[in-house]
């Protein structure tokens, strides 16, 4: 069976801008979810036993290897076992949330999820990553170039000697704009940018739908 694998890693639960607009993908999605809220249950952050377990003979792992290497298998396998990948990536001080890249350190697996003969094991699959950020970073902006989230993730994700996915980027911005006094004056650029993104996540389930 396959399913949906939608990762969240936003720290702020139900009022996350991130959360709300993959709502909107999952609104619009047909079939089976396994769910994982790395900002309710964060994985832990990959350790010397985490690494040493990855060359180590199975038989010869210690306790702590071996239960370090138990948690990357359960993670490998979950997203092995996925035909679309949901991930919302706020940008948390310019960057991704530290929970998303613990998870990222578990899955990365060369001769498991990448660095394989024929390509890694996912490639192609389609992807969406939903990034909500407090103000805006494209062509013209003040904060122009300091977007370190998207551009990181579109290596990790989706290039070929990584994870290789079909990754979709959706950037709702300017959310602080309805509680910060001196953006007052973009809320409507941030409405605007937030229905946008609603529609697009929407229209975005059904497509990867029709192609899987």
């Amino acid at each position: 069976m396959t399913y949906l694998l939608h990762i969240d890693s936003s720290s702020l639960g139900t009022d996350s801008v991130s959360r709300q607009v993959a709502e909107s993908f999952r609104d619009s999605w047909r079939g089976p979810v396994i769910h994982r809220d790395l900002g309710a249950a964060p994985v832990p952050h990959l350790t010397a036993a985490g690494i040493a377990s990855r060359s180590a003979d199975e038989a010869a792992r210690t306790p702590e290897q071996a239960a370090a290497a138990a948690i990357q298998e359960e993670l490998i396998e979950e997203f092995l076992g996925a035909s679309t990948y949901l991930f919302t990536v706020p940008m948390y001080n310019y960057s991704i949330p530290s929970v998303f890249k613990a998870w990222l350190d578990q899955i990365m697996v060369v001769g498991a999820t990448m660095a394989l003969p024929d390509g890694p094991p996912a490639a192609g699959r389609p992807a969406l990553v939903i990034s909500a950020r407090g103000g805006g970073y494209g062509p013209g902006t003040p904060n122009h170039g300091m977007d370190h989230v998207v551009p990181t993730l579109e290596t990790v994700l989706a290039h070929p000697q990584t994870l290789g996915l079909d990754v979709s980027v959706l950037t709702p911005e300017l959310t602080l704009a309805p509680v910060v006094p001196y953006m007052s004056e973009l809320i409507p650029l941030h409405e605007a940018s937030l229905a946008d993104s609603h529609e697009q996540a929407r229209k975005l389930a059904e497509a990867f739908q029709t192609a899987s």
